[in-house]
């Protein structure tokens, strides 16, 4: 795995990933963690080098548009992406958003563990193995510069300033260089390996998740060897008023 850009990583600080309840699990059978195609995410602006506001009838950004950009657009399919979370904490935020509003499961681990934890991925058993990229996504006003010059995969460690409350940590692999020796490449996501007693910290089960999703869970961990790496929210803890 390697650092991306030139950006400091913070190898020891904590990452976080939220997952509902049946993507947790499959995540342990299968010890993979899934990247999806940046084509996936909900948010229209990924890969932008630049956002171009309505009510300007002509940019100077663009006076003259690249013939390239679709080529550029087609690149989010050949992007897949594992998100994470920086923070010291849990989030509520990120709870309600990825975690089916707490009744979920969320991994803490750190960019460290992530490298240590890596498995050589391959797309087909023929090709070669694929480069995992890391680093802490920066975040710019796009409405104000154009990112002129961003590489390939480059542009996918930059977002609008919108989104700056997200504090994202990536993993990616672009898998362009494999379309074009031929190689098949799905259009969503893929399961990349990863050796997870190398990767966990800490598993955190939310704060709404039934008795019995408790026990499936605790079973779950238990089977990948982890039950002593799993704790409960600390939204569950009873406050205090005197």
């Amino acid at each position: 795995m390697l650092e991306f850009g030139g950006r400091n990583v913070e190898w020891d600080g904590p990452v976080w990933k939220y997952f509902r309840m049946e993507r947790f699990i499959e995540t342990l059978e299968m010890s993979t963690l899934y990247f999806a195609a940046a084509t996936q995410f909900s948010d229209p602006f990924e890969g932008a080098v630049a956002v171009q506001a309505d009510e300007h009838d002509t940019d100077p950004r663009y006076a003259a548009m690249e013939i390239s950009e679709n080529a550029f657009f087609a690149l989010k399919r050949l992007t897949k992406i594992s998100c994470w979370h920086r923070a010291s904490y849990e989030s509520d935020a990120m709870w309600k958003l990825y975690a089916n509003e707490h009744k979920g499961i969320a991994i803490c681990t750190t960019p460290e563990r992530m490298r240590a934890a890596f498995r050589p991925f391959r797309l087909s058993p023929d090709y070669g193995v694929e480069q995992l990229i890391a680093a802490p996504v920066e975040y710019i006003d796009l409405t104000q510069v154009r990112m002129n010059g961003a590489g390939m995969l480059d542009r996918f460690f930059f977002k609008h300033r919108a989104f700056e409350w997200e504090r994202e940590f990536r993993l990616a692999i672009s898998l362009r260089m494999a379309e074009e020796f031929g190689v098949q490449v799905p259009d969503g996501g893929i399961h990349v390996e990863f050796d997870l007693e190398a990767l966990v910290d800490r598993i955190v089960l939310g704060s709404t998740i039934s008795a019995h999703e408790r026990e499936i869970v605790a079973a779950s961990v238990e089977g990948a060897g982890l039950g002593d790496r799993l704790q409960y929210s600390t939204l569950l803890g009873r406050p205090r008023y005197i």
